[in-house]
């Protein structure tokens, strides 16, 4: 039985925690917070309830396979977890209203044909087809393997096929999301569906790999889950199947040196000075602050992606409104309304000019109304989460209350497009910007982790599970896999694999 030192308390750090210790390790957790979870929070507030961080659920799958590893219980034993139908509503500039049902292919291709235009449907088809190529080529390295430095060059070409041959000659495989959505969509609308995509996980679809299709085609493939309560329900049922399987939770325990010994990790040392000896360490915490952990030595190997520390990912703005009246029956869970200024927007969250330095005014806005009576005081009131990718703390000054207020503003006035009325039924407002994002789960500027994807160069990619240094290895949204609930379970997994199976431990079968 080894010693297990796990900094941090979410949701990788968590699953890699419950895992380990369901193989006979004695495992520790230490947590600078005051409660578990990491970016998965809560607020409550005269009987409303919102979720903090994500606020549905895809590829479930990978927290069913964590419940069955290690307990009794399942996953829908632990959670009252269910399928959001229809997956979204999409209000587009010109007021173009779709609703896309949840995992039909058939029921999304009827229901874009009838808003956008006969033909729409397939197209988006089509691309969504091309994106399942890019899931069985990529599904195996960036998901259920540990991220390997020969694997490296070959993660960093897109995998995204080009289009069949139309006339005498192929046309090659489109570099970017952008030119993907131009070339094969054609209608500025399902450009911006296809976008949202990826702004909804902080990627610029200007830079990111035509790759990156791979996240409409996962959520429309298997499906948007939502858990009854919020989803700070699944972190709190993870954290009971960690207690269960005897794993020790340290809170207000901040860990500033990782400890050294014979050449490999050792253990931890406290911010109040306590030493925690150990056999192996677990960082989940941006993998950026390690080095400062080890006294100023990289963990790194050659050929390692490093962290990209300096420049932190866009970040969220949220808004959080405690509304008078009932949800009116039919309303969808999911409304996106999109932005009437695509290169503004694009421009002020990924700094492409002055935009940065103010917060684009008409942003594109994701409203969750979740039909859950836990939500709310009672049947005459409605809990609404709106939620903005923006700009990281840093570039844009978030602590600055008072502009914090005035742009959620802009952001309500945008989502009366969703929400007719909205600011006549608030009763009150709480804000939520990448300033408390940091404060929450030290993330450097707020940023919250795209999932990896392949292509791009290795652009985007994260650092791998294990280090240089014996003993060491990265969980979490930071790390490989990158970011997402269900990327994060999955680096759970991949560190318990090589701490309990050895470094030559290839992935899960």
């Amino acid at each position: 039985m080894a010693r297990i030192a796990v900094i941090g308390a979410g949701m990788g750090a968590m699953a890699a925690a419950a895992r380990l210790a369901v193989a006979g390790h004695q495992v520790a957790v230490y947590e600078r917070g005051r409660t578990h979870g990491g970016g998965l929070g809560r607020f409550a507030r005269d009987g409303f309830v919102f979720d903090t961080g994500p606020g549905l659920l895809h590829l479930p799958a990978v927290y069913r396979d964590l419940f069955v590893k290690t307990g009794k219980e399942s996953l829908e034993q632990s959670v009252e977890l269910f399928q959001v139908d229809p997956a979204s509503r999409h209000v587009f500039a010109d007021g173009t209203d779709v609703s896309l049902p949840n995992a039909s292919r058939a029921g999304v291709v009827a229901a874009l044909d009838t808003a956008v235009g006969p033909g729409a449907g397939e197209r988006w088809s089509e691309l969504v087809n091309r994106a399942r190529e890019v899931w069985d080529a990529t599904r195996r390295p960036l998901l259920e393997e540990p991220l390997r430095a020969e694997r490296i060059e070959a993660l960093g070409r897109d995998p995204y096929p080009a289009p069949p041959k139309r006339g005498l000659f192929r046309r090659a495989a489109p570099r970017t999301l952008e030119a993907a959505a131009a070339r094969e969509l054609k209608d500025p609308r399902l450009a911006a569906l296809l976008e949202s995509h990826a702004l909804a996980y902080g990627l610029d679809p200007r830079r990111a790999p035509a790759g990156a299709a791979v996240l409409p085609y996962m959520e429309q493939t298997f499906g948007s889950w939502y858990v009854r309560g919020g989803m700070r329900g699944l972190a709190d049922a993870l954290y009971e199947r960690c207690l269960a399987r005897k794993v020790a939770f340290s809170f207000g325990a901040e860990v500033v040196r990782i400890l050294e010994k014979d050449g490999r990790a050792a253990g931890v040392e406290l911010a109040d000075g306590t030493v925690a000896e150990a056999d192996a360490v677990v960082s989940a915490v941006d993998p950026a602050l390690v080095p400062g952990m080890l006294g100023g030595t990289a963990p790194w190997r050659e050929g390692d992606v490093r962290p990209q520390s300096g420049s932190p990912a866009p970040g969220r703005f949220t808004v959080l409104l405690a509304l008078r009246g009932a949800r009116p029956e039919g309303t969808v869970h999911r409304t996106v309304v999109h932005t009437p200024d695509r290169a503004g927007e694009l421009a002020a969250v990924f700094g492409d000019g002055p935009g940065l330095r103010a917060p684009h005014p008409r942003p594109t806005v994701t409203v969750l109304r979740p039909d859950d009576p836990a939500t709310r005081p009672d049947d005459g009131h409605e809990a609404v989460t709106l939620t903005v990718t923006v700009a990281p703390h840093g570039p844009v000054d978030w602590v600055d209350g008072t502009a914090a207020e005035e742009y959620a503003g802009h952001v309500v006035a945008m989502a009366e497009a969703a929400v007719p009325g909205l600011r006549q039924r608030t009763l009150w407002r709480e804000v939520r910007t990448p300033a408390d994002t940091a404060a929450a789960t030290g993330a450097e500027g707020g940023g919250v982790p795209a999932p990896v994807l392949a292509g791009g160069g290795g652009a985007f990619l994260r650092p791998g599970n294990a280090t240089r240094l014996p003993g060491l290895y990265l969980a979490g949204g930071f790390a490989h896999p990158g970011g997402g609930l269900a990327h994060a379970g999955m680096s759970g997994a991949l560190v318990a694999g090589l701490i309990v199976e050895g470094a030559d431990w290839r992935g899960s079968q």
